[in-house]
């Protein structure tokens, strides 16, 4: 077998040059989500839905969904979809005026999904397009948001869970 020559030593060095700055980029730790960043984030888009809602901006509110989200209302099918949301949304809040008032008690956050549990007050004035009277709510709530590609946190899954009782039917007369 022959030697290697100076070029074939220079090839070798550039070739375990070369693997030794893959190997340093692979044992990287992956980039983290920083969940305090993530909180405020949430925090800050749950002040503009509220005033979103109160003045009946349902674009800006579905702006807030992706695409597959699924939100689950009280005592209702889940709506599904972005654009279903929005028809939800924009039928509802030409009945009335919406009050929200949202707070986060916690966010879990891995990579690009955040799980916010919190608890809300609503209360509607009912208008006059409106065939329910005016009501107030309170209850807990689950949202999961996702980073989508563009670099924002939208809303998947949005179940709230009421806490006040349902009112119990009339009892029957004999």
């Amino acid at each position: 077998m022959s030697n290697p020559n100076h070029e074939d030593l220079d090839m070798i060095r550039k070739a375990v040059g070369l693997i030794v700055i893959c190997l340093a980029f692979a044992c990287r730790p992956a980039s983290r989500t920083d969940p305090a960043a993530v909180r405020h984030v949430i925090d800050s888009l749950n002040t503009k839905v509220e005033a979103w809602y109160a003045a009946g901006h349902a674009d800006s509110i579905v702006a807030l969904f992706a695409e597959d989200a699924v939100q689950m209302p009280p005592n209702l099918a889940p709506v599904v979809g972005r654009d279903s949301v929005r028809a939800f949304w924009t039928n509802n809040l030409k009945t009335g005026k919406w009050d929200f008032d949202l707070a986060a008690d916690d966010v879990i956050v891995s990579d690009s999904l955040a799980v916010e549990r919190g608890h809300y007050t609503l209360k509607v004035a009912a208008g006059p397009q409106a065939q329910y009277p005016s009501f107030e709510d309170r209850g807990n709530y689950i949202v999961v948001w996702r980073r989508e590609s563009d670099g924002n946190w939208r809303i998947v899954w949005d179940a709230p869970v009421s806490t006040v009782p349902m009112p119990m039917p009339p009892s029957a007369k004999k």
